[in-house]
């Protein structure tokens, strides 16, 4: 089959590269007791968007440095807790936002609910407060790499976020909280490997060529460009000569998805293309291949990083099999 990376038999045995943190664990059990102490302080508003198969509401909560963080919420109509739903936990690609309300109605009209986050510092409505007001475009991968602690990294705050907002909506009384998946596409794949690791009680769990992993092959593979860009900058501007090469990796390794796979409990359908020139394949399998619970994959042999004809299908069908 055709190929950009490795053969289909290497990638499904490829460990990964990029350096793991000695302390990794330990970062991440302390980022969760962190977040798990706050008061999320969860508001409901509604939406302007109004539809006859939905109650479409606002809703925010308090995430990690006190951002107020943002979701767009869908429940169906009659959904309480006298009539529990399950739900779907979205999450979008870089830089971008949670999208339309419209084109989360196809969730519901299967009876979901629907919470699509914003990520914070991107195109949508959740607060930064580490940075700006507004969107911001690119550069969070390597926001906080040069700081003297790794709980800087921007990237931790928004796998907390996804967590976090899984962790909201189990705790509302809609919501049938042994039914909730989560899944997105690129970024969205990464924030969904991410959530199922840190809120282990996800049941499903459907990333689509996730993004933020193996930083070290992507970039041996000549592929800083596009979505991983800013790291070639930042050696470029701060490390000309590679210096701290090791140092670097090892740092971004707290925010490779690949390091939290392990962590997963919830069955997973991850979707990939072997032509992927912008998230790798064998960074993607890296991840994969780390993944202990039930897993699946859907391979495009003849893909990029695209569509992929007749996952959204499946990925719809593997979330309407969630017992409770």
């Amino acid at each position: 089959m055709p190929c950009i990376d490795m053969p289909l038999h290497e990638l499904m045995s490829y460990p990964g590269r990029n350096p793991r943190p000695g302390d990794f664990d330990a970062f991440w059990d302390a980022s969760i007791r962190e977040m798990r102490a706050l008061d999320p302080a969860v508001e409901l508003r509604p939406a302007a968007f109004i539809t006859p198969a939905a109650t479409c509401s606002h809703l925010t909560f308090t995430g990690m440095g006190g951002a107020r963080i943002h979701a767009k919420y869908l429940t169906p109509r009659g959904a309480g807790p006298a009539a529990k739903v399950p739900a779907v936990v979205l999450f979008h690609g870089y830089t971008g936002s949670s999208g339309d309300w419209a084109d989360k109605l196809s969730w519901v009209a299967q009876g979901f609910a629907v919470a699509a986050l914003d990520c914070r510092g991107q195109g949508g409505l959740s607060q930064d407060p580490g940075g700006v007001s507004g969107p911001t475009l690119n550069g969070h991968i390597i926001r906080g790499l040069a700081d003297s602690s790794p709980a800087k990294l921007l990237f931790r705050d928004v796998f907390l976020d996804a967590a976090q907002l899984a962790g909201v909506l189990m705790s509302r009384p809609e919501i049938d909280a042994l039914r909730v998946g989560a899944t997105g596409g690129s970024q969205g794949g990464a924030l969904t490997i991410a959530c199922a690791a840190l809120e282990p009680r996800i049941a499903r769990a459907a990333p689509i060529f996730p993004f933020l992993c193996d930083y070290q092959r992507v970039w041996e593979m000549d592929l800083t460009k596009d979505a991983y860009a800013e790291l070639r900058t930042f050696f470029r501007h701060f490390d000309p000569t590679h210096a701290r090469e090791r140092e670097i990796f090892t740092r971004l390794g707290y925010i490779d998805i690949q390091h939290l796979a392990r962590r997963i409990r919830a069955r997973v359908l991850m979707g990939v293309g072997l032509m992927d020139a912008i998230c790798p394949p064998s960074s993607q399998f890296a991840c994969y291949n780390k993944i202990t619970a039930t897993k699946e994959l859907a391979i495009y042999p003849d893909f990029a990083h695209e569509t992929l004809p007749g996952l959204a299908d499946r990925i719809a069908t593997f979330m309407a099999g969630m017992e409770g």
